[in-house]
């Protein structure tokens, strides 16, 4: 499997920038990847005044080749760039070696439950 992960910092963003964030995961983005032709899953993650990523499981290597070109000519006008404030600092594809979905099980949501 094929992965990229895009991370923008949150150094220096506006108080409560990751609440916005997460809304707007919630509201937009996720609807939108959920329909995205040749990914199989995208998890947003966060380090509190550090990070903001995504990072993006494609079928192929062509399909994650597709987006990341497609996401580096408008990276800098992106919504979490917006919101954040500036562009991401990292866009790096990488090999997913294997997954595994232990007996907990798994739940795709817009919003991450404990």
């Amino acid at each position: 499997m094929h992965g990229l992960t895009v991370r923008w910092s949150l150094t220096g963003a506006p108080e409560g920038t990751l609440e916005t964030l997460r809304s707007y995961v919630e509201d937009e983005s996720f609807a939108r990847f959920a329909a995205l032709d040749g990914l199989r899953f995208k998890t947003w993650r966060a380090r509190p005044g550090e990070w903001f990523e995504g990072s993006y499981v494609f079928v192929s290597d062509e399909a994650r080749a597709a987006f990341q070109e497609s996401f580096e000519q408008r990276a800098a006008d992106a919504p979490s760039s917006r919101l954040i404030g500036v562009a991401p600092e990292v866009v790096e594809p990488y090999e997913v070696v294997a997954v595994v979905r232990g007996p907990a099980g798994f739940r795709s949501a817009a919003r991450f439950e404990l």
